[in-house]
């Protein structure tokens, strides 16, 4: 298969696996629909540069590394799960509070906020990368060729980043956001539930696996 086929290969298995719902979904529309469409986009570059950190992980053979370090497998599995746990605890304490939300730029401050929350839950669960380097070991060649090296994590910036600013324009609109003010206290607790779940069950599979 030439370097353009294997290229479109892992870039199509990539955006099915971006499109499926998780905890970057949840944060991504949540940002997006509860502060600004500029700090849902923000958010979306941090799931962009989330994946290309993966990316080069497996490039770079970390999955050879914590295949051998099966503790610091479990221990990555355990923070990022507890990383979870966290948004979600935030998410549902401030259900009962009351938003306001617009349009206006909200400063840097606010949007490097949108940032790295994005970025960080992008980050906290280490599967991800098994998935990366799953899909690279199944498809690039034994000698990956540097077109393929510079081009694979670009491509995953643009699958990650452009899925997301997909997501953060539709949530951003004016009748989603009315719906959530509609419903702020059940979405934020459902949004929370779900978050807390998805980190119980990292924190859980990580101390299950000792």
């Amino acid at each position: 298969m030439s370097s353009a086929g294997i290229f479109i290969s892992i870039m199509a298995a990539l955006a099915v696996g971006a499109m499926s719902p998780g905890p970057s979904f949840v944060v991504v529309s949540r940002i997006a629909i509860s502060r600004s469409r500029l700090d849902g986009l923000a958010a979306a570059l941090g799931m962009g540069a989330g994946g290309v950190v993966f990316a080069a992980l497996a490039l770079a053979g970390l999955t050879a590394l914590l295949s051998q370090f099966e503790w610091l497998y479990i221990l990555l599995k355990v923070a990022g799960g507890a990383y979870l746990v966290y948004i979600a605890v935030n998410i549902w304490r401030s259900a009962g509070q009351p938003l306001e939300v617009s349009d206006a730029v909200n400063g840097n401050r606010a949007l490097r906020l949108s940032f790295m929350t994005a970025l960080l839950t992008q980050l906290s669960n280490p599967k991800t990368i098994i998935v990366y380097a799953s899909l690279f070991a199944a498809l690039l060649p034994r000698t990956v060729p540097l077109d393929l090296i510079v081009a694979l994590p670009l491509g995953v910036f643009a699958v990650e980043a452009g899925w997301y600013s997909i997501v953060a324009f539709a949530f951003s609109a004016r009748h989603p956001r009315r719906l959530y003010l509609a419903a702020k206290g059940w979405i934020d607790r459902a949004a929370g539930a779900v978050m807390g779940g998805l980190g119980l069950r990292l924190i859980l599979s990580g101390l299950s696996a000792r």
